[in-house]
């Protein structure tokens, strides 16, 4: 591959396709036999491989099992907390992949998997046979790895990494703390998903205390040293938010190990105590609990897939796709997911027309406001080699550390132009 410059990559990403990704035109599957294809969750990567599969090849039968009426966006849902957007603007239907795209959409919860019948089962009881099974139903909170952290806790210590209620109740706490509080934000260990996220959302809740606390105060426990986008970041906070932000790396003591819910106090491995009035705890993750069920997760709580075609290695004829899946280089992110689901599109309708899987190729691009005029982005592609999924060298990068006040700001509107488009590529 030639050298692929930032530009070039920003290009290609704003028009991706499923024939752009993985090379194979849709007309070479007219002729291939249809099959029934099952997909458990309706985020990123579920709604994108259903819709996928039809356009490649409408023969094809899906039926999507989601239990939410909407998919809410982990993206852009921190600017709800900032109060810069309403839940409703980052909600989005399944009436298009129904009426559209011919997908037959259950909005029911899938309880378990039976890999030799090849059927899922339902929480009423009911069952939905598959020929081809792909799962991409996100993540898990590991209650417990925290000393007093439960999802009664959450409640008191919003970890918002879901977007909906979540993420109102956290934006209702900063509404309610007093001028010259304390939030703390307290991040995990890698893997978990959306690796720039804390950091998007201390920059954002800082924009809304400086706009309406300005002596308020945000500390971040960090369970690592060192984190997605950080030169950029901390540029940013030093540029807009002055002394507001600390951060406390992994190392010098910012591993959260217990809380007490009774006085809002969290406390380090040493045994230091942090009492604020909001805290936003986000907990170590595994791929969702269905994966278990299903067999498809490992002893790491994560899905070992084939990275060529996201076959699972633990069961056959079945795909595990989006954060759940063991990715390679590929970070948890929504835009991967999404990339990832078409390639599991092209393997599944590759299999059904006896076709030979071309050589993936994968995209990812994350973009994350630290105010209304003011983005940060990085972007990647990514190859198989003998190692898996890895990063080409020389392909997109991270917004450069020298860029104007110009060229901030479009990154602002271009992360717009980003969720507009992928969530456009989704549904529309």
């Amino acid at each position: 591959m030639s050298r692929f410059t930032r530009r070039d990559f920003l290009k290609f990403t704003g028009a991706a396709s499923a024939l752009g990704v993985v090379g194979h035109p849709f007309n070479a599957f007219a002729a291939g036999a249809a099959g029934r294809v099952v997909v458990i969750g309706g985020g990123f990567g579920g709604a994108t491989v259903a819709k996928y599969l039809h356009r490649i090849n409408p023969a094809i039968h899906v039926t999507l099992i989601e239990p939410n009426a909407e998919f809410v966006t982990c993206p852009f849902s921190n600017l709800v907390v900032a109060g810069m957007r309403d839940l409703a603007s980052i909600s989005h239907g399944y009436e298009r992949l129904r009426d559209k795209y011919a997908v037959n959409v259950i909005h029911e919860a899938a309880t378990s998997v039976d890999p030799v019948a090849k059927k899922v089962v339902l929480a009423s009881g009911k069952f939905v046979p598959y020929d081809r099974l792909v799962m991409s139903p996100g993540i898990r909170m590991l209650w417990g790895e925290i000393e007093g952290y439960d999802e009664a806790a959450a409640e008191k210590m919003p970890h918002a990494w879901k977007a909906g209620p979540q993420t109102l109740n956290l934006r209702r706490q900063l509404e309610a703390m007093p001028d010259g509080g304390t939030v703390i934000i307290a991040p995990p260990a890698n893997p978990y998903r959306c690796p720039p996220g804390p950091y998007e959302r201390a920059s954002l809740i800082a924009h809304y205390l400086k706009q309406n606390k300005p002596k308020s105060k945000i500390l971040i426990l960090d369970a690592k040293d060192k984190f997605s986008k950080q030169p950029l970041f901390e540029q940013g906070w030093n540029k807009l938010y002055p002394g507001m932000i600390e951060w406390v790396k992994g190392t010098k003591g910012g591993r959260v190990v217990r809380v007490d819910t009774s006085s809002n106090t969290v406390y380090n491995e040493i045994g230091d105590a942090f009492k604020a009035d909001v805290i936003n705890l986000i907990p170590p993750q595994a791929a969702a609990e269905i994966t278990q069920a299903a067999g498809v997760a490992d002893s790491t709580g994560w899905c070992p897939v084939n990275q060529v075609t996201f076959e699972s290695l633990m069961q056959k004829d079945v795909h595990v796709i989006g954060d759940s899946s063991i990715a390679g280089a590929m970070p948890k992110s929504g835009y991967a997911a999404s990339s990832e689901g078409k390639v599991a599109a092209t393997a599944i309708a590759t299999h059904f027309a006896g076709l030979e899987m071309p050589e993936p190729s994968y995209v990812n691009t994350c973009y994350s406001l630290m105010a209304p005029d003011y983005g940060i982005s990085v972007a990647a592609v990514y190859r198989m080699t003998d190692d898996g999924i890895t990063k080409v060298e020389g392909s997109g990068g991270d917004s450069p550390l020298l860029a104007t006040e110009g060229q901030r700001r479009m990154e602002a509107v271009y992360a717009t132009g980003w969720y507009d488009s992928v969530t456009s590529d989704m549904f529309w």
